[in-house]
This record gives structure tokens, C-alpha cells and sequence, in this order.
């Protein structure tokens, strides 16, 4: 079998990582691709990807057998289904299924016709209209930029002038383009924050274990979000016992409502969720894996993910295929100086190797390059190390072990990942 996929972030490398430990599989063509797929021996190819065309192509020329977009553009762009046109089994959603990730005012609509939980909400289009929003409501709020945003297109504000500040910093600075034409104002939730992901097939939601990101970048979950600071699987605040039901309430009412409207679902739903003390409440939904959550997934996954991945293609999903280890995984993101803001790029890194040959320990690749055989960094998220532990507190040990080997000038990293999640377990322990 040969696979195609798409994206150059910690992601691919991780699905790349995971894809070709299949027997089935015999090439592996990204595109464009890391330092660290180019290390696993997968063909990085330079094509961008936003480019369905060129993609379309290469799958064609390449005879691919299964094309895996990693990031939300392709999918938004509707790159599965130029692939099914050409014949290509490719997982993901079609372009209509993934406005669930590209626009969050259709993310909004389709919860309210499916009867999932959510916070309340105003879509405006017009500025003057969405500052008056947020005086007559007051703080705290949430807003949210409608399209793609890379993960930085929600503010929480806590006072009524950051609320407005958001508001016209999105629709009148226009800080993430035609993102923001469109704005979502939300009621801010208070809880504790979950990811929780499903294998669909249009049909089934089959739940992988949950896991916790940290979106913002400094410790204690201070400063400006990014796209992902680091994060753990399973996370205590949703324990595998709920998973079910979690799947019954926030992803089987969407599948069912988007296959009414003549589009299942295939590919990765993954549900955002605040865990409130009314109960949990959907943030947001991805039509993908997350990037970092998707390197602890896989790292537990011990399931032929190609195969899975067919099997959600040809709508016959079966659960018993999925398996994981019961151990914890734990990944903590290596970040340029200066991100998300300004950074530089094309500093050395080393140590990655010694990192890498700690027992249950993986170093995934997601902002790098290779010049001259040496890695160099190439992104604001440069890297995400990862490891396994019988216990989430031994995971974070060894993650946080394997990152004393590994150096980069103008580096930085959360010293905090896991503990939220350690804190938990500790006051359950205590009851």
C-alpha cells in the first residue's frame, strides 16, 4: 500500500511514524513534509497544501492507495472530494462536513439542530453590531474569529474592553484576514477543557481515548493561545468509562444531522469540550486530529491505523479493531522564542537522537528542515517530545527527562504539562 499525506507539522510526523508500522504499508509520500518524516523515510514532496491540484496529481502519479490529510485547510478546501473524483480513497470529511472546522457560526448551527450542548451565542458580520453585543452583555465573553485562524482566532476576555478590543481587532484590524469578516460571541465557560476525538465512518463514532492540550503558552495557562503547547492521553477530567456516552451526545447527533443533509461524515471528529459543572459543554469541533494530541494518540495506538483508516473509507468502522495500550503518553512542545508572535527560524538543534533512544520515548518532528544533514528549525512549534509512562506523573517524568538532552538557541517549553491532570488524580485519591 502506498499512502499520501498531507502537512508538514508534529502531526504528519506522528501519523507518518504510525502509518509505517504496518506491514501493509510499503511507501510513504508526504507533502511537503519535515525533517523528521524525511527521517523515518517517508518521501517528503514539495507540494503545498493548498494545492489540491498538484496533490490530485501526485496521488495519480504515485497510484496512492490512501491519502491522509493531516491540517484543517485541505479538508476546508475540499481536497477528499477532488480525491474521490479521481478515484483515491482519502480519509477525511468531505468539503461541506468540514465547515464544522471552517466556519464556527455552521459548527454553531448544525449543534442546535443535533441538540448538542453548547454555549450560547451572536454571529455578526457587522462590527458596529458586535460592539454593541459586547456592552450590552458585559464580560466575561468569548470571541471568535468564524474561519481558520490556526488556533489563535478565540479570545477570552475577561473584561469588557478586551471583549471589545477582540472584536476590533478581528473585524477592523482584520488580524486573521478574511477570517474575521465573520465573528462568533460567546457566553465564557468555566471548567476544565478536554479533547476528545472519534474514527467515524458516516455512520459510527467509534471514541479513542481522551486527552488534555495546553493551548496557551506560558505556564498555568497564561498568555496568548498557540496552537499547542503540549499535551497527555487520557485525561482524568474524561475517563475512558464516559467515553460512550460522550460519543452518543456530542458525535453521533452530528454525523446523523450532516447525513441528513446528504454528506456523512468520514474521517476524525474532534470534539473541544469544557467540562462544567453543569455538565460538558462542546467548545468547538476539528475535522481532524489535533496537533500536539495526536502524538500521545498514536504513541497509546496499537491498532493497523492504515487499515482503520480504510475501513472509515468504506464505511464498515468496526470497534474491535481499535486498541491502545492502558499506559499514559505525554508530549511537551518545544516553541521558537517569540511565538506566536515574531520568531526566528534555522536554528540548530541537536540531541534529538539521544532523546530518541529513551525507552518509550519519541520525538516528533513538527516545525524543522533539514539543511546539510543538520536539523534546523523551520516553525514556532519546532518540536514535540513524547513518552510513555505507567502513570501520567511517570509520563511527564520521562517526557521532561528526554527534553534535558535535547537543544536549541532560542528555545521555549511549558515546564507545567500534565500537571492539571496530576493535580486531579491526587484530589480523587484524597476523597
Amino acid at each position: 500500500m502506498r499512502v499520501l499525506v498531507i502537512g508538514s507539522g508534529g502531526r504528519e510526523h506522528a501519523l507518518v511514524w504510525k502509518l509505517k508500522q504496518s506491514a501493509a504499508v510499503t511507501d510513504v509520500l508526504v507533502a511537503p513534509g519535515n525533517g523528521g518524516t524525511a527521517a523515518e523515510g517517508a518521501r517528503n514532496v514539495p507540494v503545498k497544501v493548498d494545492d489540491l491540484d498538484g496533490l490530485v496529481e501526485l496521488a495519480r502519479r504515485e497510484a496512492v492507495d490512501l491519502v491522509v490529510p493531516g491540517p484543517e485547510l485541505p479538508l476546508t478546501l475540499g481536497i477528499t472530494d477532488r480525491m474521490r473524483e479521481a478515484g483515491i480513497p482519502c480519509f477525511g470529511p468531505d468539503r461541506y462536513c468540514a465547515q464544522l472546522e471552517g466556519s464556527k457560526a455552521f459548527a454553531k448551527a448544525i449543534m442546535q439542530r443535533a441538540g448538542v450542548p453548547t454555549a450560547d451565542c451572536a454571529v455578526f458580520t457587522d462590527a458596529e453590531a458586535a460592539l454593541a453585543h459586547v456592552r450590552a452583555k458585559g464580560a466575561p465573553l468569548v470571541v471568535k474569529a468564524d474561519g481558520l485562524a490556526a488556533g489563535k482566532g478565540v479570545v477570552v476576555a475577561r473584561t469588557t474592553e478586551e471583549a471589545l478590543e477582540a472584536v476590533r481587532n478581528i473585524m477592523c484590524q482584520h488580524a486573521f484576514g478574511a477570517a474575521g469578516d465573520r465573528v462568533v460571541i460567546e457566553e465564557c465557560l468555566v471548567g476544565e477543557e478536554a479533547s476528545f476525538l472519534c474514527f467515524c465512518d458516516g455512520e459510527k463514532a467509534v471514541p479513542l481515548p481522551s486527552a488534555q492540550d495546553h493551548k496557551a503558552i506560558y505556564d498555568g495557562d497564561q498568555g496568548p493561545n498557540t496552537g499547542g503547547m503540549g499535551a497527555y492521553s487520557p485525561a482524568p477530567v474524561l475517563p475512558d468509562s464516559e467515553a460512550r456516552r460522550m460519543a452518543d451526545l456530542v458525535a453521533l447527533p452530528i454525523l446523523r444531522e450532516l447525513a441528513r443533509d446528504g454528506h456523512p461524515f468520514v474521517g476524525i471528529l474532534y470534539a473541544g469540550l469544557m467540562m462544567t459543572a453543569q455538565g460538558p459543554r462542546v467548545l468547538e469541533y476539528n475535522v481532524r486530529f489535533g496537533d500536539p494530541e495526536c502524538q500521545p494518540l498514536l504513541m497509546r495506538l496499537e491498532a493497523d491505523l492504515p487499515a482503520v483508516m480504510l475501513d472509515c473509507v468504506n464505511g464498515r468502522l468496526d470497534p474491535a479493531t481499535l486498541r491502545y495500550t492502558p499506559r499514559t503518553a505525554l508530549g511537551v512542545v518545544v516553541a521558537a522564542s517569540g511565538y506566536p508572535g515574531t520568531y526566528s527560524k534555522g536554528m540548530p538543534i541537536t540531541g534529538i537522537a539521544e532523546a530518541d533512544a529513551l525507552p518509550g520515548v519519541k520525538v516528533f518532528h513538527s516545525g524543522t528542515a533539514l539543511r546539510d544533514g543538520q536539523v534546523v528549525s523551520d516553525g514556532g512549534r519546532v518540536l514535540c517530545v513524547t513518552a510513555l509512562g505507567d502513570t501520567l506523573a511517570l509520563a511527564r517524568d520521562a517526557a521532561y527527562a528526554a527534553l534535558e538532552h535535547v537543544h536549541m538557541p532560542d528555545s521555549y517549553h511549558r515546564s507545567d504539562i500534565g500537571q492539571k491532570g496530576i493535580d486531579r488524580l491526587a484530589r480523587e485519591a484524597g476523597k
